[in-house]
């Protein structure tokens, strides 16, 4: 690859991940239904067809805006190393990472409400996400047991589920009064009733 290239890959790839900035804040606004690919475009300075160069589709726009979600938040908090108590320690500092970052939670209630709909472009991933995090959470749970740290009577799968609902349903409360609802010591209470370590 030439120098000319390489500068035109780092170039294309800083425009997109730029779009995918953008479309993160439209979509977590006005929902996905109710943003365009013009309304993106303009917010991004550039012409409708530049932005189907880069994303031929709405739908593979906003698997973009949530694979990149996923795929940044996984690399901070959850890299494969991490496990057992260490992984649901950083349940507790991904609720305070989301603390600052109301677009992203945003985006997240708005999509996985619209996307209940089994013709939702969004929902297979939706359907893929919960699995893969319930499945995620269990084995922390494990884990957690096998460490000798999870309260007798806590059985993995359903406290994994009971979790995902205490964080879905946080967000919810704390988009709705403002950020008053404090998430991030909600879920630490959760999980520390569960464990007979401290977190």
């Amino acid at each position: 690859m030439t120098v000319a290239e390489e500068r035109g890959y780092a170039k294309g790839r800083a425009k997109r991940v730029e779009i995918i900035d953008r479309a993160t804040a439209l979509f977590g606004e006005g929902g996905y239904r109710g943003t365009s690919l013009r309304e993106i475009a303009a917010r991004c300075g550039i012409s409708h067809s530049g932005l189907l160069h880069h994303f031929p589709t709405k739908q593979a726009l906003l698997t973009a805006v949530l694979e990149h979600r996923d795929e940044q938040d996984v690399e901070r908090f959850f890299p494969p190393a991490v496990r057992g108590v260490d992984q649901l320690r950083r349940v507790v500092a991904l609720a305070a990472h989301n603390e600052s970052r109301r677009g992203i939670v945003d985006l997240y209630a708005v999509l996985s409400a619209e996307a209940t709909v089994a013709d939702h472009p969004a929902h297979d991933y939706f359907v893929r996400r919960y699995r893969s995090t319930l499945a995620a959470m269990t084995d922390a749970y494990e884990q957690a047991r096998a460490q000798g740290a999870l309260r007798d009577g806590v059985e993995p799968t359903i406290a994994a589920r009971k979790l995902i609902a205490v964080m879905d349903g946080l967000q919810l409360q704390w988009l709705l009064d403002g950020g008053a609802t404090p998430m991030t010591e909600v879920v630490r209470q959760h999980l520390q009733e569960q464990l007979t370590v401290p977190l």
